[in-house]
């Protein structure tokens, strides 16, 4: 596996946060561009296809060195080779998977993982139901198989489904034994050290939202007929 460059790492901490996030939606739609065979694209018709205004998403291309053309737009062939290289997604990051349940169950069936660098080589539980099986063709082993098999693998990125009741105790493990990033996929805000990379994402803190703007649009349909613009 091949890690960030400093020179990569450098660019990326200049970069705001929302813009780094933004980056994968331009990304995705040009792939889709490309495959109907377009060869320009807009940032009016990447607007269009993200709801974010298109000065937005000058100003965020302009970060990583994209610069369109008038009248023509950005090249779509450059943008996917350079978004694809700044975001880390061109090279293969390895990472372990805690917690073979339903949920990451699911994302080790997810084929998609590996097209944005995320490759998923083995999955870790306690549940004699799952452990010495495999899912997806992914093997599962016990959680106290974990130091071997960080020797053996050489992975640095951990990915959290496991109960909320034992998501730190997990954490502790994959910190002790090597894991330098987590992705956590439970509500629980996990304590690590200030040396480890922590991305939440939590299922049911999205889901609040959700329904919280779903009521806001029932109670005022008027006022909210295009939450998008």
């Amino acid at each position: 596996m091949r890690g960030y460059s400093m020179t990569q790492l450098s660019k990326m901490e200049k970069v705001p946060e929302p813009t780094l996030r933004r980056l994968p939606w331009y990304l995705s739609v040009c792939r889709l561009l490309k495959q109907r065979g377009e060869q320009y694209v807009s940032s009016t018709r990447l607007s269009k296809e993200t709801s974010i205004v298109a000065s937005q998403i000058a100003k965020d291309l302009s970060c990583v060195n994209i610069v369109g053309r008038t009248r023509v737009g950005y090249e779509i062939d450059n943008l996917l080779e350079v978004l694809e290289d700044f975001l880390g997604f061109t090279h293969i990051h390895r990472a372990f998977l805690f917690g073979a349940g339903r949920l990451g169950s699911a994302l080790l069936n997810d084929s998609g993982l590996k097209q944005f660098g995320l490759e998923i080589v083995a999955a870790f539980d306690t549940s004699p139901r799952v452990v010495g099986h495999s899912v997806a063709g992914i093997p599962v082993y016990h959680i106290n198989d974990l130091e071997a098999k960080i020797k053996r693998f050489n992975v640095k990125i951990g990915i959290l489904t496991v109960p909320i009741d034992r998501a730190q105790e997990v954490a502790d493990k994959m910190v002790v034994w090597g894991i330098k990033a987590i992705w956590n996929f439970t509500p629980l805000r996990i304590r690590v050290p200030k040396d480890i990379v922590v991305q939440n994402t939590s299922l049911y803190a999205h889901l609040s939202l959700m329904f919280n703007r779903l009521e806001g649009l029932e109670s005022n349909p008027v006022e909210n007929e295009n939450p998008l613009k």
